[in-house]
């Protein structure tokens, strides 16, 4: 079970052997602590230092984000016991070949899946523009596969994403100002839902990393660095256009979003400038140096973004800066959230392993695969591939 806690200014308490959701003297929910996978707190939710310990030593998943669903940080599970696939995870960073054949195949699957969901699009729309950026993306498979430098492989799938997002807004039946990726802030409606399923989607992916008693950071696709979970990115990666992308359409398509779900929030005003010409913050937005407000930072905690190469350009499509951030109500937001919920207990044939799963037991399943294929029991790494 997977808990989403979002009213301000509740608690989550020890009772006995439960927990319970309390604001005032008022209950929300009691949790039963033995079915829990993961809990996750949005924004000024409060959690006793009893309710702490019990979520320790069940070994929950507790993830923390903001009001808004930025990832901030999370409870530090312990780490994998296993130190002599730790130690061949990092092994392989330095091994080309695999490296290769790996970022390959996940670059080969996402573009597939865009590819895919375009032809989709194209066909019940009865345009043909999205048709043809099917087509160029399907057009960089055969390249791709004499390719085996992965800088080449990460600018493949920047090219990719670059076609397949100026074609995702056929797929809406209204006109909600997407027209292209922005999530820093997202400046419209599909933008600020993509982000958040983004944020849902790498929780559920780390936690099947480490379910498969794997490293988060050493990963291949996403060059490992400082703090970044590497390993999730690249996971990650197939699963943004099965889970989040088509259920962001779904959303809109059907209703269950609608613009007054939104609210559009100015940007903060520019910085004061010293005598030197250089800009420094303003000290009395926040007497307390960052210990307040930072909800309201729409770059202090976020999802890594969706390219592996960070050019100046691709950077300056995905940057919303100095722009009106769009944000959900917390209404919709709950109605997000239990979408997410059923896109991820849907079931579907897993041609893997011949048997019918749901996408959250691929999640594991796909993150297991990479384990094996670490250890050397498999050759080849499958993504999952959207049909």
């Amino acid at each position: 079970m997977r808990i989403y806690i979002r009213t301000q200014g509740s608690r989550v308490v020890q009772e006995g052997r439960h927990l319970l959701v309390k604001k005032g003297e008022d209950t929300y929910h009691t949790l039963f602590v033995e079915k829990l996978e993961q809990v996750v707190l949005f924004g000024n939710v409060e959690l006793t230092p009893a309710a702490r310990a019990m979520l320790l030593r069940h070994g929950v998943d507790t993830v923390f984000c903001s009001k808004n669903g930025r990832y901030q940080g999370r409870f530090a599970t312990p780490e994998p016991k296993n130190v002599m696939l730790r130690k061949r995870q990092f092994a392989l960073l330095d091994d080309q070949a695999f490296a290769a054949r790996f970022c390959r195949a996940v670059v080969a699957g996402k573009l597939t899946n865009m590819a895919t969901l375009l032809m989709r699009i194209s066909r019940s729309r009865n345009r043909q523009e999205p048709s043809q950026k099917a087509r160029e993306i399907r057009a960089l498979l055969p390249p791709l596969e004499e390719t085996s430098e992965i800088a080449s492989l990460r600018g493949y799938e920047g090219r990719g994403s670059a076609l397949y997002f100026a074609g995702l807004p056929w797929g809406l039946q209204d006109n909600l100002g997407f027209s292209r990726r922005v999530r820093r802030p997202p400046t419209d409606p599909v933008n600020a839902v993509l982000s958040l399923l983004y944020t849902f989607l790498f929780n559920r992916v780390y936690a099947a990393i480490r379910a498969a008693n794997l490293d988060p950071f050493p990963g291949l696709l996403h060059a490992p660095d400082y703090g970044r979970f590497s390993l999730v990115m690249d996971l990650m990666e197939e699963f943004r256009v099965i889970v989040a992308d088509t259920l962001t359409l779904a959303l809109f398509n059907l209703k269950i979003l609608q613009r007054q779900d939104f609210v559009v929030v100015p940007p903060a005003p520019p910085p004061q400038t010293a005598d030197d010409g250089q800009p420094h913050p303003d000290v009395t937005a926040d007497p307390y140096g960052l210990m307040t407000r930072v909800d309201d930072d729409p770059g202090l905690f976020d999802v890594p973004n969706q390219r592996m190469a960070d050019t100046p350009e691709q950077a300056d499509q995905e940057d919303g800066r100095g722009k009106p951030a769009v944000k959900l109500v917390p209404e919709a937001f709950a109605r997000v959230v239990e979408n997410f919920e059923r896109k991820l207990a849907t079931e579907f044939h897993y041609a893997q392993e011949g048997r019918s799963i749901t996408y959250n037991e691929a999640l594991t399943a796909q993150a297991l695969m990479f384990r094996k294929l670490a250890e050397g029991a498999l050759d080849t790494y499958q993504p999952l591939l959207l049909k």
